[in-house]
Parts: C-alpha cells; sequence; structure tokens
C-alpha cells in the first residue's frame, strides 16, 4: 500500500463518497430487496480519534414529495460517543454509529494493517482463494471479535477483511453476523495504493457499497466541527434500556391493553389465558414483558404470542417467546425468515434460547384463523397486498376493532399518511372480508377512527 511509514503518516483522510444500502430490514417483499442512497464527505481524524460525517440520503420508502425522502444527516462520533446534528443542536446518537466509528479509525484502508501489525496475537491461516486468486490470510482478536484479513497472494494488497460480531444496529437479532468487507478499485494517492471501492457483506447478503469520488489525507481540520454537546454525547454511551414502560397505557376495550413506545404491543385477556400481539425490538425487552405480565396475572396463563410482520422491529424478540416455550402465530411466507432468526448463533452475546435451546412451536397463519373464545376473541386474516405481502391484520369482532401491523402511521399536524398504498391494501382486505371496524390502531400509531383513515385513503388516491 506504500509502505508502513506512509500509512502511519495518514494524520487524518477526507473522503467525497456515493453508495447505496440494502433496506434487508424493511422491504417489503424480502429479496431483491429495496435500496436506499447516500452521499457523504466523511473526516476521519486518526491523531484525535474522531469522526465526522456530513451525508445527504435518500429514502425510497418514503412518499413522494416530502422531505423524509431526502434528508441531510451530521453525525459526530468517537470510540466512546456520538451525536447527531440538527442545526445548531446536537442529539444523543446510537452505539451502532458508536461502534462504525472505531471500525472507521482502526479497520479502514488507512490503518487496517497497522492495527493488524499492533495485534498481540496475530497469526497466519490457511491460505484461502477469493475470486480465483489465492491470498496468505492473517487473523487477531479486535475489540472480542475475531478478524481475518486476506492478502492478495500476487501484489500483497488487502483485499477483504473477514470478521464475525454482534452488532448493534437492526442486525443485532440476528446475533453473530458473518461480515465481509472487500476492498477494490486501487488507486494511487498521495504515495498510497487506496481502495475506493467498499463492498459489505453481511450474512451472505451483499449489503452496501461505497465508492470514493475524492480522497484526501493530511488536510487541515477545524476542531470546532467535532464538538460535541457533552450532555449529549454522555447519553449516547448508555445502555439502551429493555424495560417495559407501562406508562403509555390505553385500554383498547376490557381486557385489551395497548403499551405504547418505539414499538407498541398489545396484551389481550381471554378467559383462558393472554396474547401477547408483537414481539418486538430484542428478546431481553420481550423477556421483561413476558415476567410482568405472568407477575401481574398470576392465574392467567400466557397462550402465545403473534408477530405481524418480517421487519425487525416485530420479530426481534421472536427469539424469548421460542426460549419460553410459547406457540408463535406467524404468516406462512415469513416461516423461513424466522427459522433462520431462530437458528441463528448468540455466541457472542448469549441470549436465553442461546443458553437453553427449544424448537419453535409454530402456529401458521395462511388463511382467515380464529383464536380464542369470548367477548377478546380475536380473528387473523393474512393481508396479501403488494407492499403488505408478509404481514397480517388482527380484528376484534366484539368490539369492531382492527390491528393493522405496520401499515399505519398518521401525522396528526398534516392530517396525513405515510405511504397511502399500505392503509389502501388494509382498507382493501377489510372490504373483502366484510369486516366491520369502528376503530384502526397499529405498531407506530395510537387507535384512530377508522372512517377518517378511510377518507384519508381516499383523499390520497384523488
Amino acid at each position: 500500500m506504500g509502505g508502513r511509514t506512509a500509512l502511519a503518516a495518514i494524520l487524518n483522510a477526507q473522503t467525497d463518497i456515493i453508495g447505496h444500502t440494502l433496506l434487508t430490514e424493511q422491504s417489503y417483499r424480502q429479496a431483491p430487496f429495496i435500496t436506499s442512497y447516500t452521499r457523504n464527505r466523511t473526516s476521519v481524524d486518526f491523531a484525535k480519534a474522531r469522526v465526522l460525517m456530513d451525508s445527504q440520503n435518500v429514502w425510497p420508502e418514503s412518499d413522494p414529495d416530502t422531505a423524509s425522502a431526502e434528508f441531510r444527516a451530521i453525525v459526530v462520533s468517537t470510540p466512546a460517543a456520538a451525536v447527531v446534528r440538527a442545526g445548531e443542536e446536537d442529539q444523543p446518537g446510537r452505539q451502532a454509529q458508536i461502534d462504525a466509528a472505531k471500525a472507521k479509525l482502526e479497520l479502514g484502508p488507512e490503518r487496517l494493517l497497522l492495527t493488524a501489525e499492533a495485534a498481540s496475537d496475530l497469526h497466519f491461516e490457511a491460505t484461502e482463494n477469493l475470486r480465483s486468486t489465492p491470498h496468505t490470510v492473517v487473523a487477531f482478536l479486535w475489540d472480542g471479535a475475531p478478524v481475518k484479513v486476506l492478502l492478495n497472494g500476487f501484489n500483497h494488497l488487502p483485499d477483504a477483511i473477514e470478521s464475525t460480531r454482534a452488532f448493534n444496529d437492526f442486525w443485532n437479532v440476528w446475533g453473530d453476523v458473518a461480515q465481509r468487507v472487500y476492498y477494490d478499485n486501487w488507486k494511487l494517492i498521495g504515495g498510497i495504493a487506496y481502495p475506493t471501492n467498499r463492498i459489505e457483506e453481511r450474512n451472505g447478503v451483499f449489503w452496501s457499497s461505497s465508492q470514493v469520488l475524492e480522497a484526501n489525507f493530511n488536510i487541515a481540520l477545524e476542531d470546532r466541527a467535532f464538538a460535541m454537546d457533552p450532555a449529549a454525547a454522555a447519553k449516547s454511551a448508555q445502555p439502551r434500556s429493555t424495560a417495559f414502560d407501562q406508562t403509555a397505557h390505553v385500554e383498547l376495550a376490557p381486557g385489551v391493553d395497548l403499551y405504547q413506545g418505539g414499538y407498541n404491543i398489545t396484551v389481550i385477556r381471554q378467559d383462558d389465558g393472554m396474547l401477547l400481539l408483537e414481539a418486538p425490538g430484542s428478546p431481553a425487552f420481550v423477556k421483561n414483558v413476558l415476567a410482568k405480565l405472568r407477575a401481574d396475572n398470576p392465574t392467567l396463563p400466557i397462550k402465545a404470542v403473534l408477530t405481524s410482520s418480517d421487519s425487525w422491529p416485530h420479530i426481534g424478540g421472536v427469539r424469548q417467546a421460542v426460549a419460553e416455550n410459547l406457540p408463535i402465530y406467524a404468516l406462512d411466507l415469513n416461516r423461513p425468515l424466522l427459522e433462520r432468526l431462530v437458528s441463528a448463533p448468540h455466541l457472542l452475546q448469549p441470549d436465553t434460547l442461546q443458553a437453553t435451546p427449544q424448537p419453535a412451536r409454530w402456529r401458521v397463519i395462511s388463511a382467515r384463523t380464529p383464536i380464542g373464545s369470548g367477548a377478546n376473541r380475536i380473528v387473523v386474516y393474512p393481508l396479501r397486498g403488494a407492499a403488505s405481502e408478509r404481514q397480517y391484520m388482527v380484528y376484534f369482532p366484539e368490539h369492531r376493532l382492527l390491528y393493522a401491523s405496520d401499515t399505519l402511521v398518521l401525522d396528526p399536524d398534516k392530517h396525513t399518511l405515510y405511504d397511502p398504498e399500505l392503509m389502501h391494501e388494509v382498507v382493501q382486505a377489510v372490504d373483502r372480508e366484510h369486516l366491520q371496524v369502528d376503530t384502526v390502531y397499529a405498531m407506530h400509531n395510537g387507535p384512530a377512527p377508522w372512517g377518517e383513515v378511510v377518507q384519508l385513503v381516499a383523499a390520497a388516491a384523488s
């Protein structure tokens, strides 16, 4: 790449990058995935261990002609903290942004070989072929994760990095994730052979690709651009809570309780036990929910868990339901994904299912499915729309109440729908099944009058 001395002399790097990411967590119909796009200017200060990323992002799932479809994001991060800058105000960043800063500073192309050289356990492993080319392999532990560097046997450039990591973004639900980063399109920049193309693969999916359009080393950086509000920075480093917050509680009907938060859950009390509608977020959160339900209802067993969608907020805690030997009502199209989720290894951050393996007890939804009896009986219906193909709705006949999975998000200020196509498909399904609905709610929206939502759908279609 130019020699150890030349690499060590890189005190900072500024790059102009264009790239795309596959929305593996949000694509309505799985692969082939919807793609998001970004253009960013990234400044990595190796001397002071800090990163500044100013990006312009295009989010294709947003409605056309809305501010959310294209937005700017400025993130300042270090291996210990991160903030997201909105105007003059800093908001606490996420652990994933802290992790990304550490990776850029230590495993990016400028520092990868120096980090490997400094590892006390650096060793050779068996030679591997990559793209039909023999590669020397060196390996070491980084931040507790095994890392391998594949060095091209002909030109000795680092063509790829492999690791197994537990990520702190939505990939966390998949436990020990196999990551491979490919470096390519090498250019001579400032005497350094520098890879301008980066492709990241996770669990066998080519997840993201980025291309450096311009790179400069050792430029003048302004300290004030990297400054972080201390309170926001401190909050970003705090562990994310998995507590079950019951303060935002709405009684939808006697024995039907909605708990609102980042992800809404519903507790349905029937004569012979309770149903938990959605197992969102993480196994730790669902573990706390189930423990609280048992403590508050010692004579009423938990009968089953319902997971209505394939997106990660809905399935993040399914492993805990499996670990507690609870039946799980899942859509037929989602079972292969859920099977992979349940069997995914979690050795780096063991959860209950990793510690005490259990077989899953699937209750597959492929058509109209009644569950329970009495005033709080429910009926589950697959939606089967183009955007809602992998979701089902839950109907409470006695209350004329409908749970619409991940389809309903109302903007209370503009009185508009996020992605009206989703609710259009719900309206179609309600008509198809001849349901009488007075109130509708969803994973990210509290109860709303059905008639008003239907009017918004009609207005969006006009």
